[in-house]
């Protein structure tokens, strides 16, 4: 009987033979000491809940043995079985967890208590944002992830047998998986659940969409056999040539993915040309790379189709090689991988926490190996290791908590956070009246921070308010803006720290916006005493005590009064005075002898001053207006 058929039936109910058919289905899984476990817990299982039954008519332990055959096809060992039977045990018998403990081991016992965690949690996502949190919280939530496996396990057959429930029911389930699930699944690198799911929730949540994928890919099945079959051969006889032995099968995409393809692309089924596909398994991974080369030598390969996921893999771990060619005038997608890498791609991380034979039960050794987000690289690993799977929390959870309200449901805080920031995080009006708070029932501080998975209950009182204390303890941005606005509004001895800050450094910007003004009038008022001490100057030039002779102010460089001047003689323009800095004047032939000491003169009085200079400027409009004339009358000789 095929392990999926067998998953799937409803037909066999008698206890006997359902048991009897797990360990025919998978003979070579078990030892036989692990057989008589699994028994074992089986008997259990039925003693508890033989007589009970479902809603729809059949028995309770069907669910759980299909289950267990879910986790069996992943290759888990007999523990994770015993826990995937027992995984809702708790829901019929409360106390029954120290017995399970007794008889199966305390390994088993966490899992089936982690497991009704999860059963019992109120999960509701209405956006994307709040999946994520979910998903994170899952994992917040327990110590060892085979609790996620059986849950994954749990989850699959739900939605395997979910034409028994309601239409209302069924989306509603098939929402949740497709939100919180597969999701899940893909993030651990088992390909095969999270496909499966993704197809169920589709069939369940939009059936018209479902039915019109399924027709076009069952459309000409018989003509695109003999296509695939074609291919297969060719590949098969390339590769017996080179001396490589392949495992090759054909597949359609699955529903979801052509779904999902159809919505991005805006396209119907029949328009995507990637809907087939072939998957080479090869024995090692040199030989993968010599095989892409036969296949491109077969096909002309597409133009940017080809993905070399074997040196760089995917963030789940997932390797393989991609390429789509053109087949027979029709493209084909081909992957080829190995069988470590297909098990990885199939089967994800719970293909990791298999036993060796033997009685050593270390774990299979896995060389990067990335579960979340990056690569991870793991050495003899034991599937109990409490310390990787606190890593690997850490590394998915990053600053933040999850905890929940009495009512289930999930609030996300950072690390670190107390029952006020909890409170306010409720409801405003809430933080301001809490007065106390438990922690799965018991009393806590209202200061300690949270550990996640807690369940936060507050005590409110219609006479408390916020306090100082509070503002000091509370992490989140909104718990301190409410607890601040409160204090503003009606605490006078509230001393606004913050508010005094900003005040000071408001004084202390305005000391220097007052400081810079000074230095600026300052500087103005240097600027106007150097005016004033050069209008103090008369204008005129003066040598030794006298200032009666011609002098003419070189153009080259025209100093101001004030400014430092040498003089020389001119043979035509009496003293030429220039700027002490002048090139020119250093330029001039025979300066040394011709040079006289000049400065500028100064009068006693501002009137005064403005007087000579007016009357310097007579003097020089003369200057010109004779020199004009001058000019003039030479033109007027030469004329005659």
């Amino acid at each position: 009987m095929k392990t999926e058929t067998f998953a799937t039936n409803t037909t066999i109910t008698d206890p006997q033979v359902l048991i009897d058919t797990f360990f025919k289905t998978f003979l070579d899984e078990y030892t036989t000491q692990e057989e008589q476990k699994i028994r074992s817990a089986w008997s259990y299982l039925i003693k508890k809940t033989g007589n009970l039954k479902r809603k729809c008519g059949l028995p309770y332990y069907l669910h759980p043995m299909r289950v267990a055959c879910v986790l069996a096809q992943s290759k888990l060992s007999a523990d994770s079985i015993i826990a995937g039977l027992f995984h809702n045990i708790l829901d019929v018998d409360p106390e029954c967890l120290e017995e399970i403990k007794g008889q199966f081991g305390q390994d088993v016992a966490n899992i089936c208590s982690g497991t009704a965690k999860i059963t019992n949690l109120k999960i509701n996502s209405i956006s994307m944002q709040q999946a994520d949190s979910i998903r994170k919280m899952l994992f917040a939530m327990v110590d060892d992830i085979r609790v996620i496996l059986v849950k994954l396990a749990d989850r699959l057959d739900r939605m395997r047998n979910l034409r028994t429930v309601s239409p209302e029911a069924q989306k509603a389930v098939a929402t949740e998986v497709i939100d919180i699930w597969a999701p899940l699944a893909g993030r651990l690198g088992m390909k095969d659940v999270k496909n499966e799911m993704e197809d169920l929730s589709l069939k369940y949540s939009n059936p018209e969409a479902f039915q019109q994928v399924k027709a076009i890919v069952a459309q000409k099945k018989q003509e695109r056999e003999e296509y695939l079959s074609n291919a297969v051969k060719k590949i098969h006889t390339s590769a017996e040539r080179s001396g490589i032995s392949v495992s090759i099968s054909s597949r359609a995409k699955h529903f979801y993915s052509i779904y999902q393809k159809m919505r991005k692309r805006n396209k119907e089924p029949g328009e995507l040309y990637d809907l087939l596909a072939l998957r080479v398994i090869c024995s090692t991974e040199s030989e993968c790379y010599t095989l892409i080369g036969i296949v491109h030598g077969l096909w002309k390969p597409m133009e940017g189709r080809f993905k070399d996921y074997i040196a760089m893999p995917k963030a789940n771990g997932y390797q393989s090689l991609h390429t789509t060619v053109i087949c027979e005038g029709k493209p084909l997608e081909i992957q080829i991988r190995t069988q470590e890498m297909h098990n990885i791609a199939e089967h994800g991380v719970a293909s990791h926490w298999l036993y060796k034979k033997g009685t050593n039960k270390d774990m299979v050794k896995a060389e990067d190996l990335s579960i979340i987000n990056q690569l991870r690289e793991l050495r003899d690993e034991h599937l109990t290791d409490e310390n990787f799977f606190a890593e690997l929390k850490n590394e998915l959870l990053g600053d933040s908590i999850y905890v929940f309200t009495p009512k289930g449901d999930v609030k996300e805080l950072p690390s670190g956070a107390c029952a006020i920031d909890f409170a306010y995080s409720i409801h405003s009006a809430v933080g301001e009246k809490i007065v106390g708070a438990k922690a799965d029932g018991k009393i806590i501080p209202l200061t300690a921070p949270l550990k996640n998975t807690q369940i936060v209950e507050i005590l409110t009182n219609p006479q408390a308010h916020p306090t100082q204390s509070q503002l000091k303890a509370v992490k989140t941005s909104k718990a301190h803006q409410k607890i601040h606005s409160w204090l503003v509004a009606n605490d006078p001895t509230f001393i606004d720290h913050a508010a005094e800050a900003k005040r000071e450094a408001e004084i202390q910007a305005n000391t220097l916006h007052s400081k810079l003004i000074a230095e600026q009038r300052a500087a103005e008022g240097k600027r106007k005493r150097i005016k004033k001490e050069e209008s103090n100057y008369t204008g005129r030039i003066r040598i030794d005590d006298t200032t009666n002779f011609f002098v003419t102010i070189a153009q080259c460089c025209a100093p101001k009064p004030g400014t430092p001047i040498v003089g020389y003689v001119s043979r035509n323009r009496g003293i030429t005075v220039h700027a002490a800095d002048c090139l020119t004047f250093l330029r001039i032939p025979n300066i040394e002898s011709r040079s006289v000491k000049v400065e500028w003169d100064k009068t006693s009085s501002q009137s005064e001053a403005k007087e000579n200079i007016k009357e310097l400027q007579k003097e020089a409009q003369i200057k010109e207006h004779a020199k004009e004339k001058a000019i003039e009358k030479s033109k007027f000789k030469k004329l005659r």
